[in-house]
């Protein structure tokens, strides 16, 4: 077993499972409303509630990717993409954004070079009143390949058998993949660095009605520069804050959106495997972040993140996390919406 760190450099296993919690808990609620489990052996509501830290969920607060920074910029679509999808979004023109981004972890204060998973949730709203939604990460793939394999990572993460991560290990090898990126990726000084993936998969819907299935990615215009953990930790616990606000002031940061094209016989329902590096991309607009503002008082605040929430032209696959992830950011949001006097806004602030 991997023994516990004495600083960041290191990477336990714990860790990443802890990481695993964070980014998939919808999947075990998703587990439950599919009826996998008896409400008496499993709810969400129970889910939710074992994944927050040792003194409770930070009240008011997203009880997943709860540490986070509001932006505003604008979606640049430069026409390649209605050959894909009927959807607006993808005619050439300008669309405005609001977006947040944010780690993953349950804790508001973590110090952020602790944490190894960086996010990034965007919605798009276009003339025709609608909204494409997402919330992406920058790891390549997702920790496991299903809701119930996440639903026994945490099992085996909390069991008393010292030999329980070992079998879970052996019976979902793949864990094993995202525990290599989470050792060996660098880590860099910048959100403005990172690229942010959606991981699961789509079906974007052209105009004569075929359906492409597809991945996206937003890929930063910032050249990345690796950075020790150990260096990060010198820079303060919120230094990614102070440094995208200050990038973004001298001047707005852009990332190019690319849409991956499955071929005939990938599977779209596994995210823990990466598509072969050899499939069609298209670079269908840029995402431009033009003003960070800080959350509390920020535009990004009340918007859930739902990745189910999307335009005519784009529809979800045979990948169940979507629809998993939207149960439990609904929880989320409406468990932090009612607690809003543990984190309020100041004098000045106003809700969107």
């Amino acid at each position: 077993m991997v023994q516990s760190p004495s600083s960041p450099r290191q990477f336990p296993l714990r860790s990443l499972v802890i990481i695993a919690a964070v980014v998939g808990v919808a999947a075990v609620a998703f587990a439950y409303t599919a009826g996998w489990f008896s409400p008496q052996r499993l709810t969400p509501k129970k889910i939710v509630a074992g994944l927050a830290p040792p003194g409770g969920p930070a009240l008011g607060h997203r009880r997943n990717h709860a540490k986070g920074i509001c932006f505003t910029g604008t979606f640049e679509a430069n026409g390649e993409g209605s050959a894909l999808s009927r959807a607006q979004v993808f005619v050439r023109g300008q669309y405005p954004v609001v977006g947040r981004f944010n780690l993953a972890t349950a804790d508001p204060n973590a110090a952020d070079a602790m944490v190894r998973v960086r996010g990034l949730g965007i919605r798009i709203t276009t003339p025709d009143g609608q909204e494409w939604r997402s919330a992406m990460i920058d790891a390549p793939i997702f920790p496991v390949s299903t809701p119930q394999d996440f639903y026994e990572l945490l099992t085996a993460s909390g069991s008393k058998d010292p030999d329980a991560m070992k079998k879970f290990i052996a019976a979902h090898p793949g864990f094993l993949t995202f525990v290599g990126w989470a050792k060996s990726a660098p880590w860099t000084g910048s959100y403005a660095e990172e690229p942010y993936n959606s991981l699961n998969s789509f079906l974007f819907v052209d105009g004569s009605g075929e359906a492409h299935p597809i991945r996206w990615s937003l890929v930063p215009a910032a050249q990345p520069v690796p950075v020790s953990p150990d260096e990060l930790a010198k820079r303060g616990p919120d230094f990614l804050e102070q440094e995208i606000t200050q990038r973004v002031a001298a001047g707005p940061q852009r990332w190019s959106l690319v849409v991956t094209v499955a071929n005939p016989g990938d599977q779209t329902a596994d995210p823990n495997k990466a598509w072969p590096a050899d499939r069609r991309t298209v670079e269908v607009g840029t995402l431009i972040v033009q003003q960070i503002e800080p959350e509390r008082n920020g535009p990004c605040r009340d918007i859930n993140f739902d990745p189910t929430v999307l335009p005519a032209g784009i529809k979800t696959s045979d990948d169940p996390f979507p629809a998993a992830r939207s149960a439990a950011y609904s929880r989320s949001y409406n468990s932090r919406t009612a607690e809003e006097s543990y984190y309020p806004r100041t004098a000045t602030g106003a809700k969107e």
